[in-house]
C-alpha cells in the first residue's frame, strides 16, 4: 500500500496573530503540523501498520517547513517530498506543484486535511484529486480498507454518510477520525535518517507561468474590537423600525 499525504506546515494554532502593513509578522512564531493534516498522517501511518506499504510526506513550502516533516517522519512516516516554494502561492499554485510531484510516483492512496488552519480554503485536496482524475471524499470520520476497496464514513453538517470508493482516491480527514500519537524518542532519531527529497519548481519542469497564482491577497487586519451592544425600546413595531435604522445609517449593511 503506497499511501500519499499531503502535509502543510502553519501556525500553533496558540500564537497571537500580529499583522503588520498588511501581512502576518512571522517573527519568532511557533509553527506545526496543520492540525487536520496531522489526522491524515495519523491515519496513514495505522494503515501501514495494519497493511504494510509505505508512506510519503508531500509538502509545498519554505526551507522552515522541514521541522514539520522531520515530526510527521519521527511519528512513522517513511519518506518526505518538499517542494520549496518560497514566494507566495495560492491554492491553485500549491496543487499545480503537487500534480507535478506526483506525476511518476505510484500510489493508492491520497490523505490531506479537510483544511488549512490558516486560510480555511479546502481547496489544495480537491484541485489534486480533479488533476489526477481520482475520486475525492471529504470531511471523512472513518475509514476502513478491504482489498482494493474502500468503505468511508464523512460528515454531513450533523449527519453521517456513508461511501464506498474504489482505489485509488483522495480523502481528507476530519476531527474524529483518530487521535494523533506522538512522536516517541527513538521515533524522533530514526527520523533524522529518513529520506527528504527536496525539489523546486524548475525541477519539476515548471515554468513560472504554469504555477502563476491566480488570487492575490489585497490586505489582512484583524477583526474590529467588540462594543457594547444597544438595548431597543418601544413596542416590536417601534424596535423593527429603529433596528433597520441603525442597520442602514450606523452598520451599513442594508
Amino acid at each position: 500500500m503506497q499511501i500519499i499525504v499531503l502535509m502543510k506546515q502553519t501556525f500553533d494554532t496558540e500564537e497571537k496573530v500580529v499583522i503588520e502593513g498588511g501581512a502576518i509578522r512571522e517573527d519568532g512564531v511557533n509553527f506545526i503540523i496543520n492540525p487536520y493534516d496531522e489526522y491524515a498522517v495519523e491515519e496513514a501511518i495505522k494503515i501501514k501498520e495494519q497493511t504494510g506499504g509505505e508512506v510519503t510526506i508531500v509538502t509545498v513550502g519554505s526551507s522552515r517547513s522541514e521541522s514539520a516533516i522531520r515530526t510527521a517522519l519521527a511519528m512513522g512516516a517513511d519518506q518526505a517530498i518538499l517542494i520549496e516554494q518560497e514566494a507566495d502561492a495560492d491554492e491553485y499554485t500549491i496543487a499545480q506543484l503537487i500534480v507535478a510531484a506526483l506525476k511518476d510516483k505510484p500510489f493508492d492512496l491520497i490523505l490531506g486535511g479537510n483544511m488549512a488552519v490558516d486560510s480555511g480554503a479546502g481547496q489544495v485536496a480537491i484541485r489534486v484529486a480533479e488533476a489526477l482524475g481520482i475520486a475525492h471524499v471529504g470531511s471523512i470520520t472513518k475509514l476502513t480498507l478491504s482489498g482494493r476497496t474502500a468503505t468511508v464514513e464523512r460528515d454531513a453538517e450533523g449527519d453521517v454518510e456513508t461511501i464506498e470508493v474504489a482505489l485509488p482516491f483522495l480523502a481528507t480527514a476530519q476531527q474524529g477520525l483518530n487521535e494523533p500519537r506522538y512522536p516517541s524518542l527513538p521515533g524522533i532519531m530514526k527520523a533524522k535518517k529518513k529520506p527528504l527529497e527536496v525539489t523546486s519548481a524548475a525541477n519539476l519542469g515548471l515554468d513560472a507561468d504554469a504555477i502563476r497564482a491566480r488570487t492575490v491577497v489585497l490586505n489582512q487586519y484583524l477583526p474590529a474590537k467588540k462594543t457594547a451592544g444597544k438595548v431597543l425600546s418601544g413596542n416590536l413595531a417601534e424596535q423593527a423600525q429603529t433596528l433597520a435604522q441603525l442597520l442602514r445609517q450606523e452598520a451599513n449593511v442594508i
